[in-house]
């Protein structure tokens, strides 16, 4: 066998195979922050007045981005959760040694860690009711919206979802700048009160909207 044949079948590292997982972990995790902050801006849109969350879901229906960018972010969603699941304590053992050195270390972005991955097994599962429920009852609309809201548990449903979401996301994008250099240690503090407001904002714009759609008359 030649020089070049070998090269050419040379195996890929373990170790590569992982930074490569993890630059995609980081890619997709991205799309999905970036996602998520768009589909609260347009879902409060609703506080300005039904009509213009309706014109704005109108525009993605007409040009197919909700019938198509709905599963095409829900297999992110689902491609992400598998590449964050490697890291993930699923066993009552690795839990207990997760639990025992995150105390005995006593760091915050263990901790940080720890609450990334509780909320993910949260919203893996309500996410997952969320778009599957609005993806089967297009078009999207400020009536169906708060139709819903008004019926059962769903205000309770979104009551959680909404913390866990948006908790998950600001840790994310913490973890993103932190790991991947675009912060240095001495900057870690201030861009954490920068990434705990953008936080508090969300929640805050969320809870809005959700009391718009419980007062909003349904025909």
């Amino acid at each position: 066998m030649s020089l070049s044949t070998i090269a050419t079948h040379r195996p890929v590292s373990p170790g590569l195979t992982a930074a490569y997982l993890d630059w995609l972990q980081m890619l997709t995790g991205a799309a999905l922050i970036l996602f998520m902050w768009c589909h609260m801006i347009l879902v409060s849109s609703v506080i300005v007045g039904p009509g213009v969350m309706n014109a704005i879901a109108g525009f993605f229906e007409f040009t197919y981005m909700a019938q198509l960018g709905g599963p095409a972010i829900f297999a992110v969603f689902l491609v992400h959760f598998v590449l964050a699941s490697r890291k993930i304590p699923f066993r009552t053992a690795e839990q207990k040694v997760m639990w025992a050195n995150a105390k005995r270390l006593e760091h915050k972005d263990t901790w940080l860690w720890m609450v990334q991955a509780a909320t993910a097994m949260v919203i893996l599962v309500m996410g997952a009711i969320h778009m599957w429920v609005v993806l089967t009852d297009l078009p999207i609309s400020a009536a169906k919206s708060a139709a819903r809201i008004q019926t059962g548990w769903w205000l309770l449903f979104y009551l959680c979802l909404l913390p866990m979401v948006e908790l998950h996301v600001g840790i994310g994008l913490y973890r993103i700048a932190v790991k991947w250099g675009f912060v240095g240690r001495k900057d870690r503090s201030g861009f954490k009160v920068k990434e705990n407001s953008i936080t508090y904002i969300f929640i805050g714009i969320g809870v809005l909207t959700l009391i718009r759609f419980m007062f909003l008359a349904v025909k």
